[in-house]
């Protein structure tokens, strides 16, 4: 799948290929829709590899912003989500996907795992290798991740990427192929069906196209993951408009 970049070519779903969708917002130029197989909202035309290398080359201003203005809060809550996370598998090969400044890497050696973060921003790259030396980190995307020598993760964590990807079956697939058999995927993602949603979207946190190009409920999320051989086995209760969802990888 490649993304489309031509206005006169008919929408088609990028997570499940129904070309039957409606006309769902003009935003800033933007155009979104509404699948009516699965009911992700999406851009049409998606952006490309160009525009996302754009978007996340330098995203934090030089690792001071963002996340990287209070480097102490989000340790402390990696380390408890951590303690959460642990308790899902057995192994110790750990792979967070969109992997930011280091600290779910880092949380995840503290517990006891051997970790690696895959990120986009190099960046945000070179401050992990910088202050977090013990775990890997590649810069690209987890689609250019790909040998012999990266398969078999017990435990693949991703938090808030998967809305910001042009080509999700690529990502999933790639996720899945990464697993050991038995693994568990667990991931994050803004829920544009949630209760607690703004009713004018606009007025919503979450909806930033071109940043966030994809909108998730969790019935398509989760046939995204099935899609590719993961076992959907829970998820998380949310207050916030968000879906945390695992997956399982059959043994």
């Amino acid at each position: 799948m490649t993304p489309m970049s031509e206005e006169s070519a008919r929408p088609v779903c990028p997570v499940c290929d129904v070309a039957e969708s409606t006309f769902y917002k003009d935003w800033k130029g933007m155009r979104l829709y509404a699948c009516g197989g699965c009911g992700t909202v999406y851009m049409f035309p998606m952006p490309t590899v160009e525009d996302v290398e754009a978007l996340y080359a330098d995203a934090y201003g030089g690792a001071t912003e963002g996340y990287f203005s209070k480097v102490d809060k989000k340790m402390k809550r990696s380390r408890g989500r951590m303690r959460s996370l642990k308790k899902l598998v057995t192994g110790r090969r750990f792979l967070d996907v969109g992997s930011n400044g280091g600290f779910m890497a880092e949380a995840a050696r503290e517990a006891g795992f051997e970790a690696t973060g895959v990120e986009i921003d190099p960046v945000s790259v070179a401050y992990a290798r910088a202050n977090y030396p013990a775990n890997a980190f590649f810069c690209g995307p987890v689609e250019d991740f790909m040998s012999e020598a990266h398969e078999g993760f017990d435990l693949i964590y991703s938090s808030e990427v998967i809305e910001h990807v042009f080509d999700p079956n690529a990502f999933v697939g790639a996720i899945a192929r990464l697993l050991h058999p038995g693994g568990v995927f667990f991931v994050t993602t803004p829920d544009i069906s949630h209760w607690r949603r703004p009713k004018n979207v606009e007025d919503w946190d979450a909806f930033c196209p071109p940043s966030h190009c994809l909108y998730f409920n969790p019935g398509s999320l989760a046939g995204l993951l099935e899609r590719h051989g993961l076992v959907v086995e829970g998820k998380k209760w949310a207050f916030k408009p968000g879906i945390k969802m695992w997956a399982r990888k059959p043994a």
